[in-house]
């Protein structure tokens, strides 16, 4: 047995009638549907539930699964102090989460427990099921997880753990991922309204409609941060322990009528389905008619690492020299005609050309010292090169160079200076060279090492 089905929760006190006091019949289309999910949870009987929240405790760094044998809170900060939730926490399921996590590389545990109470995030959900459940049968147990500063990828990557860790013991486990979605929707809301908070909702419940998880990798991170929302790492988190299976998804409501929006979801499991496992690398990747593929490398590599915080492996359908071949690579990037990054390698360090220019095009737009790391809302903004070095040559005389035909290298001692041919406003050898000195800090009338080196340029 393992996980048999997920939700997605919002979190909102006033949806409490000992809190909201009458206003909750506002939003009664999410009373109606947290009533019917929590009443699929209880009958479905299981013995753990799992929920994430994003005001249990959180790291930057660090997913905080809550230790101990049991817990508590109430809800005495929004007025209803005699309103107590309590719950049993799964402790042979958090052990196992832990090594688990471990195994995988992921930072998480039990250490830095910095508040025991139940936070209303796990509350509120816990009270709809704890309502709905039949007290004749077996009590659940849960484990409350908190959210992080790590990538998507990486909550993704710890759903994944979850599921094994579900599997692994045999434990009939329900995923419930607390999380509200905008809390900027409206100018009279808590937080005011922007314009990219209705447009945050519609597309993230457009991937609880489908059930294609894979599409929030593809989500505008500025988009998210300027909508306010919270949930959007606890829906990834469940995102990664349905992957791999087959789900019927249905969004059962949506409403913002308090200037947040509020989603429940369901996501029943049928079975497994292997073509529904997420491509860690982002989309597929593809060539376009009459694109470079040197250029779309690069372009994808860059992509991928601004979406995921990781590199891309280098993927199939790449030309065979790409594969074959090792050599120094440059990419360079250009916004609006003007240089936006430039890094390469003089010699090859990695095993193939494809890898020089995964890496190099990540470190041109995030690493160079002379710009700022380039963003997501650049990205079609930026125009991509990359040239490819033959192997660097010794020459005797400025001679023997050519400003369009080749590369310079100068050099002394350990310092170095580089600089690409045919490069615009660099028109004589001379030029050349003093600009080669110096990016390297030579001081002048210091003897140098001149080589020369040709480069095929990919636009």
């Amino acid at each position: 047995m393992s996980i048999i089905a997920a939700y997605i929760v919002p979190h909102p006190p006033i949806i409490l009638p000992e809190i909201g006091k009458g206003e909750e019949r506002k939003v009664q289309k999410t009373i109606d549907s947290y009533k019917k999910i929590a009443a699929e949870i209880a009958e479905s009987e299981p013995e753990t539930i799992v929920i994430t929240s994003p005001h249990a405790t959180l790291y930057a760094d660090y997913f905080h699964i809550s230790p101990g044998h049991h817990a508590t809170g109430d809800f005495g900060q929004f007025g209803a102090r005699g309103l107590v939730i309590s719950a049993d926490y799964d402790e042979e399921f958090v052990r196992e989460l832990e090594k688990t996590a471990e195994e995988n590389n992921i930072p998480a545990g039990t250490a830095g427990e910095r508040d025991p109470r139940l936070d209303h995030g796990t509350m509120i959900p816990l009270r709809f099921i704890q309502k709905a459940w039949d007290p004749n049968k077996k009590p659940f147990k849960i484990v409350r997880i908190g959210l992080s500063g790590e990538s998507l990828l990486t909550h993704y990557d710890f759903g994944k753990c979850i599921a094994e860790v579900a599997e692994k013991l045999n434990r009939r486990t329900v995923f419930v991922a607390s999380g509200d979605l905008s809390h900027r929707l409206k100018e009279d809301g808590p937080y005011g309204f922007v314009k990219e908070g209705p447009i945050f909702d519609q597309q993230i419940t457009n991937i609880m409609r489908s059930g294609n998880f894979s599409e929030i990798f593809n989500l505008d991170p500025h988009l998210c941060d300027q909508a306010g929302e919270c949930g959007l790492r606890s829906f990834v988190i469940m995102a990664g322990a349905l992957d791999g299976k087959q789900i019927e998804p249905e969004l059962l409501s949506y409403e913002g009528t308090f200037g947040v929006g509020y989603a429940v979801a369901s996501f029943k499991i049928k079975g497994i389905d292997e073509s529904n496992r997420f491509n860690r690398f982002g989309t597929e990747f593809q060539i376009k008619d009459g694109e470079d593929p040197y250029v779309a490398l690069a372009k994808a590599s860059l992509t991928t690492y601004l979406k995921t915080g990781k590199y891309m492996k280098v993927p199939s359908g790449l030309p065979a020299e790409m594969i074959n071949r090792k050599a120094g690579t440059f990419v360079s990037l250009k916004k609006n005609g003007e240089l936006r990054g430039c890094i390469g390698t003089i010699l090859p360090v990695r095993s193939s050309v494809a890898e020089e220019i995964i890496h190099n095009a990540v470190s041109a737009g995030v690493e160079d010292p002379r710009f700022p790391p380039v963003t997501l809302k650049e990205l079609d903004d930026i125009d991509f090169s990359v040239d490819v070095l033959s192997e660097p040559e010794d020459i005797s005389s400025p001679d023997q160079l050519d400003v369009k035909r080749y590369g310079v290298i100068v050099s002394s001692g350990y310092r170095r200076g580089l600089l690409l041919p045919d490069l615009e406003g660099v028109d004589t050898v001379e030029e050349q060279i003093d600009i080669a000195i110096r990016k390297a800090g030579i001081p002048r009338g210091e003897p140098i090492r001149l080589q020369r080196f040709e480069v095929v340029r990919h636009t």
